[in-house]
């Protein structure tokens, strides 16, 4: 039996590799309960109410507290359940949410401990592809979770979610192929290299904007929410699930939405690369610099997930696609 070359996997040490690895788990985590947090906060500012305030200090701690209070929730399973399935599904959504961050070039070489190492776990060929195919391989979660809760409203949101993706994954497969033509290479850390003078937001307009709007239909998130549409489906395909089961599918989601805005900033606003006129001084190109670029343009886009959310309605289902 032969085993494959560790070059393929990069250069790194394994301790190395683990701990990357290890970071851009704790990196989404804490993306995740911050933008919890700050959602809620914004919500309630735009609707003139009060947000979460009571836990820790200004309310800061709200999102900790709600995870610990659904991880020691009973973990109920309905009657009439395909029971594998049923506890397989939330795992299949947050493990292919997760996966998908693992080519995002968060920041250009660095030394860690005496090696140097990319801010990337992962460099593929082909890494744009590779986010798309695990999204792919992520709506069978949901539509799996629809399918085995043995309810009606559960198995027409997955329905909903399936040919939702099917439909602006095609779209947002053709600002890919705009992307790859104009760079000449499928690599995610290469698009970023070939961003060095002009961002393609600005030498791709029309497919940013066809990006922005498929990224946010591709995530369920509204004004595309109908896979849990409450006034129609209850709760949508996780109307059945509770405790740490609801708690996956509501960490994929934003977990999704990390990924999705972070490879919007990959693909258009120069992934890590420091914004003009601050790119001037090479210095702010180097180091962990990058990495603070990065986070900012990737904060961007979610606060734009929360601001679709506080202004526009759900769509009808008809208006759909």
């Amino acid at each position: 039996m032969t085993y494959p070359d560790p070059a393929v996997f990069g250069h790194d040490p394994w301790w190395l590799i683990l701990a990357k690895a290890l970071g851009v788990f704790v990196f989404l985590l804490l993306t995740v309960l911050v933008a919890i947090l700050v959602e809620r906060k914004l919500l309630g500012r735009m609707q003139l109410r009060y947000g979460p305030n009571r836990v820790g200090p200004f309310g800061l701690l709200q999102s900790l507290v709600d995870g610990i209070k659904l991880a020691l929730k009973e973990g109920l399973v309905p009657a009439g359940v395909d029971r594998p399935i049923y506890l397989m599904a939330p795992a299949i959504s947050v493990i292919t949410a997760i996966m998908a961050f693992a080519v995002i070039p968060m920041g250009p070489v660095v030394s860690v401990f005496g090696s140097s190492t990319p801010l990337q776990l992962t460099d593929l060929p082909v890494g744009v592809l590779y986010v798309l195919a695990i999204t792919s391989i992520g709506v069978y979660g949901i539509v799996l979770a629809g399918w085995a809760s043995g309810s009606t409203y559960p198995l027409l949101g997955g329905l909903r979610s399936s040919a939702q993706v099917v439909s602006y994954e095609i779209a947002m497969a053709l600002c890919f192929a705009a992307v790859f033509l104009h760079s000449g290479t499928m690599s995610t850390s290469g698009i970023v290299d070939a961003q060095t003078r002009t961002w393609y937001i600005v030498l791709l307009l029309p497919s940013f904007v066809v990006y922005v709007t498929a990224m946010v239909g591709e995530t369920n998130r509204a004004p595309f929410d109908l896979p849990e549409a409450e006034g129609e489906l209850v709760g949508g395909f996780h109307t059945e699930y509770s405790s740490l089961k609801f708690a996956m599918f509501f960490l994929a989601e934003y977990v999704n939405m990390a990924t999705v805005s972070a490879l919007a900033t990959t693909l258009f606003l120069g992934g890590w690369r420091a914004p003009w006129p601050i790119s001037l001084w090479s210095g702010f190109n180097t180091g962990w610099w990058p990495l603070l670029w990065f986070v900012a343009k990737m904060w961007l886009f979610l606060l734009l997930f929360m601001w679709l959310r506080a202004t526009l309605p759900r769509l009808r289902y008809d208006q759909f696609m």
